[in-house]
């Protein structure tokens, strides 16, 4: 395999998933305009769909800039010598090959996040702003940003340390360890991540005694449901847009609520909506997606110990000499049609498992409160009421509006 075709191979890659991305939001613009669907007709007036419009033409002109910037700056990495540059300027500083891959990552992540900051502080006070969303200070932008880059640099440094590691120890077998590293990681994220995560972003408190715990407790010990934990999230901290979700399993499950749902929906459509994500335990879809996540992982180390120790997968990137951490570059560009393929079955299994859901809230509950909540969150979030099918199929985890609740009238 020679590193001018594992080259052309990278370039065709980016150009092409660029293309593509470009081609499905263009198609899903052009239905921007398109007349509210009749069962939705009382989500919007015409003031309101209007302004629904105008935010998702302010977004879809926003990302052809943002992935424009992003394809120009790794193209331009690629032909300029960016990758090598950062090698090499790692290679000098010191001879441990581990140092050198927390060196290289770090530069190239630190500096290309810091390179969008500037989208990112548009997106959300300019954008977000204009359209009544963004409750975000720019003190609290900023202390996010440096708490994410401290998560970064302790838990992802320390997981890749491990993992070269594993690599100079057990050579191509080091997949294994890898996986069973990430495993763990996986498990105890799900387990633990309201717990530990959380707190560092959010305040998060036990839903207060009162008619809705209540009902929200009437409703999960009808239906069997062993729920401990309601607790209530300070999402208008940064935006007043609402959510809801579910996590961890055994003892340690949780249901949290963003203040801004209890806000906005009345008593009942709130217990339709848990019922809706205790469906989602109920039909063990959590279990799927776990699963289905640590055997994804495990099919991607297993391709990456056969391409790891092949120097032209370093090469093509432009660097001077092979490494463990040119070879991940290269190999997550070669790797990402198949992820793209997976994310496809993921997303079709995801939008079947809501209407599943759906249904479970329905048959244990009522349709019409979670018909009312949908349409209102949709309402608030200005979402979308007419996307191309293609572009569903292509990105949408959740089904559209539109059919879930013909779904749930059915």
């Amino acid at each position: 395999m020679d590193k001018t075709f594992v080259f052309y191979c990278i370039l065709f890659i980016l150009v092409g998933e660029f293309i593509l991305a470009t081609v499905m939001n263009y198609l899903n613009a052009k239905r921007f305009k398109d007349p509210i669907p009749t069962d939705l007709n009382d989500v919007y007036n015409s003031e309101e769909y209007e302004k629904s419009q105008a935010y998702k033409l302010s977004n879809y002109k926003f990302g052809i800039v943002t992935s424009i910037f992003s394809l120009a700056l790794i193209l331009g990495f690629l032909f300029f010598g960016g990758f090598a540059w950062v090698d090499g300027f790692a290679y000098k500083l010191t001879s441990n090959t581990i140092v050198q891959a927390l060196i290289f990552f770090g530069i190239i992540m630190l500096g290309s996040d810091i390179l969008n900051i500037p989208f990112s502080y548009y997106q959300t006070f300019v954008i977000e702003e204009k359209f009544g969303f963004n409750k975000t200070t720019h003190k609290t932008f900023l202390i996010d940003k440096f708490k994410q880059w401290a998560m970064t640099i302790i838990i992802g440094g320390g997981i890749l340390s491990l993992v070269i590691w594993f690599f100079q120890w057990a050579g191509t077998n080091f997949w294994l360890y890898t996986w069973g590293l990430i495993t763990i990681f996986t498990l105890l994220m799900n387990l633990f991540y309201s717990k530990l995560i959380v707190p560092l972003f959010n305040k998060q408190e036990p839903l207060e005694a009162g008619s809705l715990k209540e009902k929200i407790e009437h409703y999960a010990a009808n239906v069997g449901f062993d729920l401990q934990h309601i607790f209530v999230i300070n999402g208008s901290k940064r935006s007043t847009k609402a959510n809801a979700y579910f996590s961890g399993f055994g003892k340690e499950k949780r249901v949290t609520l963003y203040d801004t749902l209890i806000n906005d929906l009345e008593e009942e459509e709130i217990v339709a909506v848990l019922a809706h994500e205790i469906g989602h335990y109920k039909h063990k879809h959590i279990i799927f997606n776990l699963v289905s996540s640590i055997l994804l992982t495990g099919f991607m180390l297993f391709l990456l110990s056969l391409f790891i120790n092949n120097p032209e997968v370093s090469l093509a990137i432009g660097v001077d000499r092979p490494s463990f951490h040119a070879a991940l570059i290269g190999f997550g560009i070669l790797y990402s049609p198949v992820s793209e393929i997976t994310g496809l079955l993921i997303n079709y299994f995801s939008r079947k498992f809501e209407y599943e859901a759906d249904d479970y809230a329905k048959n244990t509950y009522a349709a019409l409160p979670l018909v009312s909540s949908l349409k209102k969150l949709s309402k608030n979030s200005l979402s979308n009421l007419t996307p191309h099918p293609a572009y569903v199929f292509m990105h949408y985890s959740h089904p559209p509006l539109k059919e879930r609740i013909r779904n749930l009238k059915a």
